[in-house]
């Protein structure tokens, strides 16, 4: 079914998630709206706090969007499970429970990342097939998207969820990426076989044996060059590895501008060079990418970056919707039965 003949699509939006929460989260949620017609949007949250941030919003869009109040908000330095339990009128638990109950297809929030796993695991409830759930991010690389897996959601994992992380990601890869037979690599600290620890040499005997187009080991510097179509380690190293990613890039940036300014002849040659710097810059800004999906609950829960602002938060619901239009728990699900 096309997108534009589906039926309303519901994601409830923490509104006090993230840094720069509430505007820039409204913000996001009036771009959204704007730009998928069959998107409506549940602000989570302080109601006295979010109505201002809605008031640039025009009368059509302010139709789709709703509030929803919590009285309580999870900060970023919480114990995660521990703000789950005890805070059950945040605004991220909140908008959990409506996916839940089913008043909402999909939830998101830029808040933090551990009570957003320890949620969707207490909240939203894992699938019966999954020990962990695991955080993914699909990464434009040289030639192809790159889907890694996990990025945060458990530090560290055992060989199963290390199988299963690989399973998921195929499902993602093809269902939601596109790629008719993914290839599944782990990533280790050398290609050869004799490499890795105890848990990633166990992990690829078990996914040697699968159904899986496994290819074996990857390293780091594999990942860029998009090697492999899906890439699984456990939750501490896929985050080491994102966070240098993402500040490579701003660095590279810096450094480019600062040089820029302190001499004359890379000014004149960055007239010709300005297209493509941008081209280069919108295809690895996370801002257009947006969010990154749970995976191994039985709703859609997507975590937005924690600087997220109106850009971000907007493509991070259009993934969420994507995810929801494309079947992707339902997806996961059935590979795993």
């Amino acid at each position: 079914m096309e997108p534009e003949k589906m039926q309303k699509i519901t994601i409830a939006l923490d509104a006090m998630g993230g840094d720069n929460a509430p505007h820039e989260i409204c913000k996001g949620a009036i771009l959204a709206c704007r730009e998928h017609a069959d998107l409506e949007i549940v602000l989570t949250g302080d109601e006295e706090k979010i109505k201002p941030c809605l008031s640039e919003a025009s009368s059509d869009v302010l139709k789709r969007i709703r509030r929803v109040h919590a009285a309580e908000a999870v900060s970023m330095d919480e114990q995660p499970t521990a703000a789950i339990r005890r805070k059950r009128d945040s605004s991220m638990r909140v908008a959990m429970e409506m996916v839940r109950a089913g008043e909402a297809q999909g939830c998101l929030s830029a808040g933090n990342t551990g009570a957003i796993v320890a949620g969707g695991v207490l909240v939203v409830g894992r699938l019966p097939a999954i020990d962990r759930p695991a955080l993914g991010v699909p990464l434009p690389t040289i030639n192809r998207w790159t889907f890694l897996l996990d990025v945060g959601a458990s530090v560290r994992s055992r060989p199963l969820n290390l199988c299963q992380y690989a399973r998921m990601g195929n499902v993602y890869s093809k269902k939601i990426l596109g790629v008719a037979e993914p290839e599944v690599a782990l990533l280790s600290n050398g290609t050869e076989e004799i490499k890795g620890d105890e848990v990633v040499a166990e992990a690829r005997e078990m996914l040697m044996k699968s159904s899986l187009n496994f290819r074996g080991y990857v390293e780091g510097d594999d990942v860029p060059w998009g090697r492999a179509d899906v890439v699984v380690c456990d939750g501490f190293m896929g985050n080491v590895i994102l966070k240098f990613g993402e500040g490579l890039m701003q660095g590279a940036k810096s450094i480019i501008e600062e040089e820029m300014g302190h001499r004359f002849m890379p000014r004149i040659g960055v007239l010709f060079m300005i297209p493509m710097a941008r081209a280069l810059w919108a295809r690895f800004n996370y801002e257009k990418y947006g969010g990154t999906p749970l995976l191994g609950v039985r709703g859609t829960v997507v975590k937005a970056h924690g600087r997220s602002k109106a850009p971000a938060i907007l493509g991070a619901l259009s993934a969420a919707r994507n995810f929801i239009i494309r079947d992707g728990v339902g997806q996961i699900r059935e590979e795993l039965e």
